[in-house]
């Protein structure tokens, strides 16, 4: 195949054209009115790890974070050391984002940056007081869920967003903009992949039950998940393998890599999805996995999909896609490629798309591809908390709110369900079953620990 060496010239001269420091509207919408003077108070539930990414993240976009939640003492008096002090202006904390919520009625918004365990209760309960809410992602820990948060947005009618920061950057646009404008023709083929997991997976539970330190409230910190005794595998940050507490690689990265593909090709729910993944242990997620999901033809003439994941290491190798897909396209360690009848589309993390034409020879009747103008929204530098906080103050709705955010939360999660059930799963989305596979309902839609209802 061929490298197209317009594709990068016309992504800066795409880029150049959708302005510089204001909010460009596809065509027929009208850019929002919001006061820039207005500085929404905002509560921060989770302020260690990517918590402080988001606090900082809010508050250059505009926000003023007054209140700070974390069931970790240390981490809570991190966040509000003085080098934090003046810039959140925070001046109250919690341990308990449920007393948070309930105390703190002048809010306007909640972040949740808290383990996906939680994920849907905090979100669930700010909905329901009336809180616009940007969560992480994955917006839930398992399918059910991510269908009820959905539902409870909608009646809720307030701003949302799921922390996929590319979703609103230039280069997934972009991206979106040439598959959807036939750039490659037809689209039957996507592969998606991660150099995650970089945190412990594949293993038991650990023997030795060491009392939690007297800073973490540990109780708290479990929640909804199943009573255990503290371990320093899960916390801080290591609880991401754990399935009771996390979703592995796979919910870490497939709401950013996913993304583009879903959008880009007008995704819904899957028919079908199948998982491999060694070595498998009961609690945790593997140190390899290769999903895939099989979606039916689309509205408009699309064809069939087939997607397919990869995560991990087998060996000292990260776990790509084979060569016959990549055919010597330089691979960085998270990306995706599209395979279309007329060549293929290769982009990174939020990057430049990079477009491949096929080596079979063109039509002389066919048209050369026109790159297409930018139509999508765009925002400076592609700022995911601007496009939350405009949204906030009554501005467009944001661009990953829970509506887009709910269903690819619900694709990237079915792949859990498929490597956890062990076999191929056949989907109905309409009533979020497994067909052919009862023992898969335990993974759709988990129990909670006595005293926790979502």
């Amino acid at each position: 195949m061929r490298y197209s060496p317009l594709t990068r010239r016309d992504f800066v001269r795409g880029a150049a054209t959708v302005g510089v420091g204001v909010w460009v509207c596809a065509p027929g919408e009208t850019a929002p009115a919001a006061s820039p003077n207005e500085k929404p108070d905002v509560g921060m539930i989770g302020v260690g790890g990517m918590g402080a990414g988001n606090m900082q993240g809010i508050v250059d976009a505009g926000g003023t974070v007054t209140v700070l939640c974390d069931a970790d003492a240390n981490t809570l008096k991190a966040a509000t050391a003085k080098r934090y002090a003046e810039a959140f202006q925070a001046t109250k904390t919690y341990a308990d984002y449920r007393k948070m919520l309930e105390a703190e009625k002048k809010l306007s918004a909640v972040v949740v940056s808290i383990p996906d365990h939680h994920h849907a209760f905090a979100t669930m309960m700010a909905l329901k007081l009336g809180r616009h809410v940007y969560c992480e992602k994955p917006l839930t820990h398992s399918v059910w869920e991510a269908r009820e948060i959905v539902k409870a947005s909608a009646r809720a009618k307030v701003a949302t967003q799921m922390g996929n920061r590319a979703h609103s950057s230039e280069g997934l646009r972009r991206t979106v903009e040439l598959v959807q404008a036939g750039a490659i023709g037809h689209v039957k083929e996507v592969h998606c992949w991660s150099d995650r997991p970089i945190w412990p997976q594949g293993i038991d539970r650990p023997a030795d039950t060491p009392d939690p330190p007297p800073h973490l409230d540990w109780d708290l910190w479990l929640g909804p998940a199943p009573e255990r005794p503290f371990n320093p595998i899960y916390h801080p940050f290591r609880w991401r393998g754990w399935w009771d507490f996390g979703t592995g690689a796979l919910g870490d990265m497939a709401c950013h890599i996913m993304d583009v593909a879903v959008w880009a090709l007008k995704l819904g729910s899957p028919t079908s999805v199948e998982a491999e993944g060694e070595p498998r242990k009961p609690e945790t997620a593997p140190l390899w996995s290769a999903i895939r999901y099989q979606f039916p033809p689309r509205s408009g003439g699309l064809p069939a999909v087939k997607m397919t994941w990869y995560d991990g290491k087998k060996g000292e190798a990260l776990h790509q896609p084979p060569p016959e897909v990549t055919d010597g396209i330089k691979l960085q360690t998270n990306g995706t490629i599209f395979v279309g009848e007329k060549g293929r589309i290769y982009c990174d993390l939020g990057g430049a798309p990079q477009r491949f034409a096929a080596d079979a020879p063109r039509d002389p009747k066919e048209k050369e591809f026109k790159e297409p103008p930018p139509s999508l929204p765009r925002l400076l530098n592609g700022n995911h908390y601007i496009d939350f906080l405009t949204a906030v103050k009554g501005g467009p709705k944001a661009g990953s709110s829970f509506e887009v955010a709910g269903a690819l939360t619900e694709i990237v999660l079915l792949g859990n369900v498929a490597l956890r059930a062990g076999k191929r799963i056949e989907w109905e989305g309409a009533t979020l079953k497994a067909k052919n596979c009862p023992e898969a309902d335990p993974f759709i839609r988990r129990d909670y620990r006595k005293g926790w209802a979502l």
